[in-house]
């Protein structure tokens, strides 16, 4: 069995108790970085023995994980914060697990888009998570394809890009698309933005982008 475990996006009490007994009970967790991870595995007492399984290793590891789970053993995987497999590695492990005929369970939890969605004010009814925009090569295209798109975005993004995102979107959304950007949820100095895409740009050339971002962006109205 492995078990797909969400983990707080920043405050450390966001997490459920079937997560923390789990977490305990497992023979092993694997850890997107066990030198993040340990914060919040010593802060709750467990003891469970961690090893690292990220995008770099990931394809490396796969393997040797699946026998300790053919094995018998009980593995527990986590991100650095949030939910394994969402703009974060597990995808590749579950897809092998079931393959293998595997049990996977994943558990509900953090995750930091659908706080940030919820808050923003903008429709939530219906939306579009794109996760992260390519850096470089097909970012443009990327935009470009979701101009005409009714339903809400939602994306993911550093604060070395959040500018440049924003001064994107302009000429592709509208200078008045509503949008809220969302910074460090549930931490000590979580802000949110709320207003237009071109109102957000002056916003952030004030306020040096620092933490995680999720931007947040109105649908085209029919």
């Amino acid at each position: 069995m492995i078990y797909i475990v969400p983990t707080p996006i920043g405050n450390l009490e966001d997490i459920t108790l079937r997560a923390l007994r789990l977490l305990k009970e497992s023979d092993l967790i694997l850890a997107e970085d066990t030198r993040v991870s340990r914060v919040l595995i010593q802060h709750h007492g467990i003891t469970t023995p961690m090893q690292s399984f990220h995008m770099h290793n990931e394809h490396a590891k796969v393997g040797q994980i699946i026998d300790k789970l053919k094995e018998g053993q009980t593995l527990a995987l986590i991100s650095d914060a949030g939910t394994p497999g969402i703009a974060d590695p597990g995808f590749l492990l579950v897809r092998e697990a079931l393959e293998q005929g595997i049990e996977v369970q994943c558990l509900p939890g953090p995750t930091a888009l659908i706080p940030a969605l919820v808050q923003s004010g903008i429709p939530s009814d219906r939306f579009v998570f794109e996760g992260f925009l390519p850096p470089k090569k097909g970012r443009q295209s990327r935009l470009f394809s979701l101009a005409e798109e009714e339903r809400t975005l939602v994306f993911y993004e550093s604060p070395h890009r959040i500018q440049k995102t924003l001064i994107q979107m302009v000429p592709l959304f509208g200078a008045h698309r509503k949008t809220a950007v969302v910074r460090e949820l549930t931490k000590k100095f979580e802000t949110t933005f709320r207003g237009t895409l071109e109102e957000a740009i002056p916003y952030f050339e004030a306020h040096s982008p620092k933490g995680e971002f999720v931007l947040v962006v109105e649908g085209k109205k029919k």
